[in-house]
């Protein structure tokens, strides 16, 4: 691993100094590879880079937006943060193929069709960001990443908003996320909760690899395509992984449990777990600036108040208890209403009604009983 960091490092330095005012020859092309799903985080949504090839100056060369630092100091706290640098650097072409050779992942190529001169100062704008402090970026999500990088640069040389998103902007962003975490059930489920409003919204923009994969299939420029027929380098069916334990099953047995226990100390557990993810989510809200974060509605099920309700049950104030737990049951009600027509309902419905069986017995046990009088 250091030789190739130390020898992507040299040719990204002496890449540099050479292609500052390199002109490329009549048969320089520039292509968009579009990389395939993996079953790492960071690949979950496959990947997007710009290739440049240029025969009479034995140049064969990737531009890779996607770069980051594991080094980083507080690399967790400012990734969170939403603070974190992401970086371009090149790569040699057969390194790369290499690498997604070893991963098993499929990688597809789009030569773009634009004449020579706007070739040269795409990659004259390539170069020049590699060279200077533009190279770095705050990633975003959905507003900036390795994909939305790609189609910012092509258009800027274009002079046009050339490259836009073609089909499904009828969906939002939640419901084009959801099926990439197909086998990493417990990756859906967090992510499904712990995102606010802002994926809910319309997917207007391209963010992910596969949307501007096929939006530049059907994108022309000056009554032309923009690019070439897809060209597949690399051929890979995705292997999902199997687990023991990152499945429905061990969610709904766990559920299940909580239900059937019928227990004090389950539902306090139960209710203090949720409380904390609740608190959770509040902070993040606030403190993170990635907006898919932000003015999360899912606190209503994950609600910081049921700490309250679990200090009035300790204390034995059952007049109290009792009342948070309807609030929360009321709470419940909304939550439900409100997700009805989202992308997650189907895999929060299970907690809604956990949470509704616990809250139900809560109150229950600390409903004042009327005295019967004979």
């Amino acid at each position: 691993m250091l030789k190739r960091t130390l020898f992507s490092l040299l040719l990204l330095l002496s890449f540099i100094g050479y292609s500052q005012s390199l002109p490329l020859s009549k048969e320089a092309k520039i292509s968009v590879i579009t990389c395939g799903l993996g079953n790492e985080t960071y690949s979950y949504f496959g990947h997007t880079a710009l290739r440049v090839v240029d025969p009479g100056n034995n140049i064969d060369v990737v531009f890779n937006y996607g770069a980051f630092d594991f080094s980083t100091p507080n690399f967790v706290a400012k990734f969170a943060k939403g603070d974190l640098q992401y970086f371009v650097v090149v790569h040699s072409f057969p390194e790369f193929l290499n690498d997604y050779t070893n991963e098993k992942r499929s990688v597809f190529e789009q030569e773009l069709l634009i004449s020579p001169e706007a070739k040269q100062k795409l990659f004259d704008n390539l170069n020049t960001t590699l060279a200077s402090q533009d190279r770095f970026y705050t990633y975003k999500f959905i507003d900036k990443n390795c994909t939305s990088m790609v189609v910012d640069i092509i258009n800027k040389t274009l002079n046009d908003v050339v490259i836009t998103k073609k089909g499904d902007t009828d969906k939002t962003y939640r419901s084009i996320l959801f099926p990439y975490f197909d086998g990493h059930f417990y990756d859906q489920l967090g992510t499904s909760i712990i995102f606010g409003t802002k994926v809910d919204q319309l997917g207007t923009k391209i963010f992910l690899p596969f949307e501007l994969k096929n939006s530049l299939e059907k994108t022309t420029c000056q009554n032309k395509p923009l690019v070439s027929k897809t060209k597949t380098l690399l051929s890979f069916e995705k292997e999902n992984p199997s687990s023991w334990w990152n499945n429905v099953y061990t969610y709904l047995f766990i559920l299940a449990f909580v239900v059937l226990a019928h227990n004090k100390i389950v539902d306090k557990i139960y209710l203090l777990i949720l409380s904390f993810i609740g608190i959770f989510f509040t902070f993040m809200g606030f403190y993170s600036s990635h907006h898919e974060l932000a003015m999360n509605y899912n606190v209503l099920l994950f609600s910081p108040l049921l700490l309250i309700l679990i200090f009035f049950s300790i204390a034995k104030n059952k007049r109290w208890t009792y009342r948070s737990a309807v609030l929360h049951l009321l709470f419940l009600i909304v939550y439900s209403i409100f997700l009805i027509n989202k992308a997650h309902f189907l895999i929060v419905l299970p907690l809604i009604i956990t949470s509704g069986f616990v809250l139900v017995r809560v109150a229950i046990r600390n409903k004042k009983r009327i005295p019967i009088i004979i």
